[in-house]
């Protein structure tokens, strides 16, 4: 299981990340909001610990972005502000539990196993969602997220990506990649494939991003961030 730590606070940082990690957890930690952004957008994380007064930005709108994007990762705020107007702010802005500074141990490592376990039961039925560097795919509904950006996709859309991404470094033919679009279709001309192919990358691969598709000439394409 792998947690994001985000908190300023060295004194509270340091001993937390090495609790967590003898209870067996993957630590990453980030000492303000932007870089703690920047690491929950690129990687998987299956738990954000999140401090609410953090410098750039806050906890508070790193949880609402995150939500915005379509990140589902369970947030667990930890922080001094203890009204309840602050509590309902914080579960409003989309996290899933919230503990008040200072904080017992064990409490806290109790609510983390809780929203562990209730996180690897919601994704038992979660739509199925794919994942090559920096690219995300929700095959279900049709969406890729890249650097934040949300992505709509058409449906031949969705299906060549799913396609791609699954086979990520292999060389697909263009025979193979009709067989598996068009399989129980009448097969198009062979210039759809190229205009699916070129709808794709304009909407994966804005301008200053890495290529992810790579046109081998002659035979087909490879899928891959620099490849």
């Amino acid at each position: 299981m792998r947690i994001l730590l985000v908190d300023d606070e060295v004194e509270l940082t340091d001993p937390l990340s090495r609790v967590l990690k003898r209870e067996g957890y993957e630590v990453d930690v980030a000492d303000e909001g932007q870089s703690g952004h920047q690491l929950a957008m690129q990687s998987d994380y299956d738990l954000l610990i999140l401090d609410w007064m953090l410098p750039h930005q806050s906890g508070l709108e790193l949880c609402q972005h995150l939500r915005s994007q379509g990140k589902t990762t369970p947030v667990l705020f930890l922080t001094a502000k203890d009204t309840l107007d602050d509590r309902v702010m914080g579960l409003d802005a989309g996290a899933d539990d919230y503990l008040v500074k200072p904080f017992e141990l064990r409490e806290l490592l109790a609510r983390v196993r809780a929203l562990l376990r209730r996180s690897t039961a919601t994704e038992t039925n979660a739509p199925v969602r794919l994942r090559v560097a920096s690219l995300e795919l929700d095959v279900e509904n049709q969406l890729a997220y890249r650097n934040g950006r949300l992505i709509e996709l058409s449906e031949k859309e969705t299906q060549l990506l799913d396609y791609f991404m699954r086979h990520s470094g292999q060389l697909l033919t263009h025979g193979e990649i009709y067989q598996q679009l068009w399989q129980d279709e009448e097969q198009p001309s062979s210039n759809v494939l190229a205009a699916l192919v070129r709808l794709l990358r304009r909407k994966i691969e804005a301008p200053g991003e890495a290529p992810f598709i790579h046109t081998v000439y002659g035979k087909g394409y490879r899928f891959g961030e620099g490849c």
